[in-house]
């Protein structure tokens, strides 16, 4: 099982517990590698051109996604990979510094238009999904909120956040929630149709009058494209089982990411749609 980012990260986690107990059921071990590189690109394309039999699996991301949608890539999310199982979401939250006059949507929408260029996004690097998320408010919004891209990931954003330096930014929840319990930041609003469990009371944009905002980071597994159905069946039965065991359960609410638990099917949809959700994304903002 290929990860394309490093130890620790939530796909990392989640690879080795569902590994765990894929290993248990079918009595033999399931190695997982970590080769991160180019946003989980060299991973991804890597086990796109292993052998098709099932003994080579990919823990793809959103990343896989955008990137090709970004740049010129030889990888096809949807003709390279068989999909497996979609296990599950990590939601974008929209959160502003306190000093902030805005406390739903609605209000911050409107004081961006009254006082443009006076916010300021951080994202975590161009292109991300905390990026596009903050062109599609702009877009959606009709406004014009300055994005300042911090290319080393979110955590310099969160801290320029908390100090004042930038006023609002999209970011998982499971970074944002303590900073949120503790009144540093103040959560407007989660950015998919439905409440997150780590910050239950923190209302969804459909709920503010901004609907089909959706904007979550996903994992899922796959494998290579042309693996015979009954073996991807049966490793995505395993998959999925995986996510009810009380291990996997208490992982993914600590990672703040909600299981989805999904078959080939289901999950092949959901990929196909997600990339024309993030594709007319990218098109809207680069016609800002």
């Amino acid at each position: 099982m290929i990860v394309g980012f490093g130890p620790g990260s939530t796909a990392d986690i989640l690879a080795r517990l569902v590994a765990a107990h894929m290993a248990t059921q079918l009595g033999a071990a399931v190695v997982v590698e970590n080769r991160p590189g180019n946003s989980s690109m060299l991973a991804a394309e890597a086990v796109a051109r292993a052998p098709k039999d099932g003994q080579t699996l990919f823990m793809g991301t959103v990343a896989n996604v955008l990137n090709p949608l970004r740049m010129r890539s030889p990888f096809d999310l949807v003709k390279d990979m068989e999909p497996v199982a979609l296990l599950g979401v990590s939601p974008n939250v929209l959160v502003v510094h306190p000093s902030v006059p805005a406390r739903t949507v609605q209000e911050l929408m409107a004081l961006a238009r009254a006082k443009p260029d006076t916010l300021i996004f951080g994202t975590s690097g161009i292109g991300t999904a905390s990026d596009l998320a903050a062109q599609l408010f702009n877009t959606r919004a009709g406004t014009k909120i300055v994005t300042v891209q911090y290319q080393g990931g979110a955590s310099q954003g969160v801290t320029d956040l908390i100090t004042g330096r930038i006023t609002a930014m999209f970011n998982v929840a499971v970074v944002l929630a303590p900073y949120a319990n503790a009144g540093r930041l103040v959560p407007l609003a989660v950015g998919q149709p439905r409440r997150t469990e780590v910050m239950p009371t923190v209302p969804t944009m459909d709920e503010q009058g901004v609907p089909g905002f959706d904007v979550g980071v996903w994992v899922g597994l796959l494998a290579p494209a042309g693996t015979a159905p009954a073996v991807v069946e049966r490793l995505s039965r395993l998959a999925n089982e995986a996510l009810q065991t009380e291990a996997v359960k208490t992982a993914m609410a600590t990672q703040g990411m909600d299981a989805v638990g999904a078959g080939p099917a289901e999950f092949r949809a959901f990929i196909a749609s997600d990339t024309e959700k993030w594709r007319s994304i990218i098109e809207a903002a680069d016609q800002r």
